[in-house]
């Protein structure tokens, strides 16, 4: 083969190697939408496990959906946990000596008559709940989302002569009393929220429903 014939070989199979004919339109949409549905599938394969692994309960505080709370067994002073939307929710049994306090000494207080909007019309009182014994409160300080810490005692050594019990937030200083209303001069600027309950009976409390009335 003369070095001609070899120089139009090798120009015909470097042509042939870098081809400049135009794809196939269809097939690429075709090849586009098959990796899409791969991915799409990949994806559900990966979340439905995960969903399946979360009980009832779970997804529905995950939704924000109300949960209940059994509160019978809640002795005087106590305090118990749930969570709602994400949120700690309190509830607290107060004693009734506690609930003679709130009415004392309100002008250390920052909105002690729930002025602000941090609570439904029906917890716009002294007690800031639906009975006055049960507060429902969410955990969150409204400074910079601390959760305080329940400290019902009287007078104690790091709180001063004139603590009544309340909540004290340890990240920043605030302190609320057993209404969850806010002490002036502290970093928080608002009471602490109330959730929307309603009570399905004298001992079941749905937290995430408006409605407010006991049962």
């Amino acid at each position: 083969m003369s070095s001609k014939s070899k120089a139009t070989g090798q120009q015909s199979s470097v042509e042939n190697s870098f081809s400049t004919t135009p794809a196939d339109p269809k097939r690429r949409r075709l090849l586009v939408t098959g990796v899409s549905v791969a991915g799409s599938v990949g994806a559900a394969a990966l979340l439905l496990p995960m969903l399946a692994s979360m009980s009832p309960s779970a997804r529905a505080k995950a939704a924000g959906a109300p949960v209940e709370a059994d509160i019978s067994k809640l002795a005087l002073g106590q305090i118990m946990t749930v969570e709602w939307r994400g949120k700690p929710v309190w509830i607290v049994n107060r004693t009734a000596e506690s609930l003679t306090d709130l009415e004392k000494d309100t002008a250390r207080l920052s909105d002690p008559d729930s002025e602000q909007d941090q609570q439904p019309e029906y917890a716009r009182n002294a007690h800031r709940s639906v009975k006055p014994e049960i507060l429902v409160v969410v955990g969150i300080c409204t400074h910079l989302g601390c959760s305080p810490s329940y400290r019902p005692e009287i007078a104690p050594a790091d709180l001063g002569d004139d603590w009544d019990g309340g909540f004290f937030c340890p990240c920043h200083g605030s302190k609320f009393d057993l209404a969850g209303r806010v002490y002036s001069g502290v970093p928080a600027p608002l009471n602490l929220e109330i959730p929307p309950y309603t009570y399905l009976s004298d001992t079941l409390v749905k937290i995430g429903e408006d409605s407010g009335a006991p049962a």
